[in-house]
């Protein structure tokens, strides 16, 4: 970083991108943590009258994180995590979002060259609106091959590694203890949701347990009004601000099911929810198709379905064992190798 960078470099109309890619606060810590990607990236680049490049807002956050006070990089990690949310809050809802006063928030967006907050949401919406790419913040229109596929799997594995590290792991617990002793399981989700809900349903039929999964919102709702105690719902929002969803957490409650929900932090659904795994990806899927959410979902998944094996102890495992024999017949034999020879002796 001492080193001296010349004008019109390739380092240089990368740096602000290389510096910083993405911020997101842990709302247990304070702490920020920065992910510095492996390749020059610069996404929303825009081009003034005399040719030169401009920063939009996003990037003009992102590069000036590092010159923020604490107070002010809350606000930059907030809206950074939810940009089309900012668009449409009040400057109290987003000081309250963001954990700092209203002052902090009109002098953060005075560091960025605005006369205010109402200025600010115009230039933010402005940035938005002429995005180049619609598909993530980290992939630019001139990407090439390799650019835009490194840009994915850095993405993918700095948000997980991100979840991983904020999992609140006793809450984790908590839902493992309920699956594992639930009467009935269901897991609903809507739009790229209800992938994610199905992988759930897949793996858990597999444990001799009654699952239901069906992104019918109709039969959804069936369901939570003929719940009982007893059974658990898992309900899956990467805003948690899908009405539908929010309503069948309601439904299910007053039945006195235990409904998990696997969404953001302070959103609707977590806050109605009984459990609620939260997972802060600075992904705004108001905007950008669902990439990084979508892994952690399903890893969060992975991450119930493998505690519930292991608490249903070794005969349970047995079982499982059993299934999975039953489920050979259905495919074709693997090729005959040296490892398949040790294997099957051991």
């Amino acid at each position: 970083m001492g080193n001296k960078i010349e004008s019109g470099s390739n380092y240089d109309k990368n740096f602000p991108r290389q510096l910083i890619r993405t911020c997101a606060q842990s709302r247990r810590t304070g702490y920020i943590h920065a992910f510095i990607p492996s390749l020059p990236a610069i996404a929303g680049i825009d081009k003034s009258d005399n040719g030169h490049q401009v920063m939009n807002t996003l990037e003009q956050i992102e590069a000036q994180l590092a010159t923020l006070s604490k107070s002010e990089r809350k606000v930059a990690a907030r809206i950074l995590a939810a940009p089309q949310e900012a668009i449409h809050s009040s400057i109290a809802r987003l000081a309250r979002a963001a954990e700092v006063s209203e002052p902090t928030v009109n002098r953060f967006c005075h560091r960025l060259g605005t006369r205010g907050f109402p200025d600010f949401k115009l230039q933010l919406a402005q940035s938005l609106a002429k995005g180049a790419s619609w598909v993530s913040r980290d992939v630019n229109d001139d990407d090439d091959t390799r650019g835009y596929s490194h840009k994915i799997f850095d993405s993918a594995l700095a948000g997980l590694q991100q979840v991983r590290d904020q999992l609140d792991l006793a809450v984790v617990q908590q839902a493992v203890t309920a699956l594992s002793q639930a009467q009935n399981v269901a897991f609903f989700g809507l739009g790229a949701s209800a992938v994610v809900a199905h992988d759930a349903f897949i793996k858990f039929l597999r444990f001799d347990l009654p699952v239901v999964w069906s992104e019918d919102i109709v039969i959804q709702r069936m369901s939570c009004i003929n719940s009982r105690a007893g059974d658990v719902f898992v309900l899956i929002s990467h805003t948690g601000r899908t009405k539908n969803m929010v309503e069948l957490a309601r439904l299910a409650s007053v039945n006195g099911s235990t409904v998990i929900a696997v969404t953001s932090p302070a959103s609707p659904l977590a806050e109605v929810a009984t459990l609620a795994l939260t997972l802060d990806v600075p992904e705004d899927t108001d905007v950008y198709l669902p990439m990084v959410s979508r892994l952690t979902q399903l890893t969060v998944i992975d991450v119930l379905a493998t505690g519930f094996i292991l608490a249903r102890g070794a005969a349970f495992r047995e079982n499982l064992k059993r299934v999975k024999e039953a489920l050979k017949e259905s495919r074709f034999d693997k090729p005959f190798t040296q490892e398949n020879a040790v294997q099957q002796k051991n």
